[in-house]
């Protein structure tokens, strides 16, 4: 309600241009499948109906869908973006093959899949009751104008890994989809909640997908792309089976930025919790 009635009204008002703006939708698998999620605002499907809804809605609104790397370099010229859109997707699921694509070729768009290398096989894997994709779907899908990127090796919490651990996890699964397609990949997206709260570990991350030899990339943080976000950690709108047509192009259009505030707010909350949690025991075995 508040962002069809509230936050869509104030941003077409007196919001930012949306020649400034890219939106940057994150899907994960097109299928019915719920992966046992409880709230609808956690859910990570969208239904092949519900998905070709909404790209025939893009389509009939004149938006052409481009790459990550194409919309950062578009906003960092200044160029108007007010029809473009980037269309992801995290994981590598089998039913973007299957469901997914050809869609996306009726309505002329190409999108990004992040992969989880460890599930992609030779062989489509099962892993907690959703199919991935095979190495030749992958490459088949390459042909066809789909591009690829890092979702790491095994979908890991990065902050719970140390250092050599997180540093395999970016560069492993680059090396390995550029060995299996024969092409540089350049584009990465953070799995999980992404610490945008933490600083220093943010820093530290974007060393090392720097010197992975990353360039751009997204996160799970909420909103429309803009000039000064990091190009390598781009926030994204998540869309799910529960985006009926008018939330839909709410989120499109700016209406479901508002988000970010309260999601922010919750991180930090978490990790303030966390540090003086972190303090207390420090403090009680020096006490000792």
């Amino acid at each position: 309600m508040t962002t069809l009635y509230l936050s869509l009204p104030l941003t077409r008002l007196v919001g930012p241009r949306q020649s400034t703006r890219v939106p940057i939708l994150m899907y994960h698998s097109i299928s019915e499948n719920l992966f046992g999620m409880s709230h609808p605002y956690y859910h990570i499907n969208t239904s092949a109906e519900v998905f070709s809804q909404q790209m025939r809605w893009l389509k009939h609104k004149g938006f052409h869908a481009i790459s990550i790397a194409e919309a950062w370099e578009k906003l960092e010229s200044g160029e108007d973006l007010s029809k473009e859109v980037v269309i992801t997707f995290d994981g590598g699921y089998r039913d973007f093959y299957t469901d997914g694509m050809g869609i996306l070729k009726q309505c002329g768009f190409t999108a990004t899949i992040f992969l989880v290398t460890d599930r992609i096989r030779n062989t489509a894997a099962r892993v907690e009751g959703a199919d991935y994709l095979t190495w030749s779907e992958v490459r088949e899908l390459s042909r066809e104008g789909i591009r690829f990127g890092s979702h790491t090796v095994t979908h890991a919490d990065l902050r719970s890994l140390g250092p050599d651990q997180i540093e395999y996890e970016l560069g492993f699964s680059k090396e390995t989809i550029e060995q299996k397609l024969g092409e540089a990949i350049q584009e990465f997206t953070y799995p999980h909640a992404f610490p945008e709260e933490d600083a220093s570990f943010v820093r530290f991350l974007e060393d090392v997908l720097e010197n992975q030899g990353f360039e751009n990339g997204a996160c799970s943080s909420i909103g429309r792309a803009h000039r000064k976000s990091h190009r390598l950690f781009l926030p994204r709108i998540p869309i799910n089976r529960w985006d009926d047509p008018d939330l839909f192009r709410a989120k499109v259009e700016g209406g479901y930025d508002w988000m970010h505030l309260p999601q922010f707010a919750k991180k930090m909350l978490l990790h303030n919790v966390t540090l003086m949690q972190t303090e207390l025991q420090v403090g009680r075995k020096a006490a000792r």
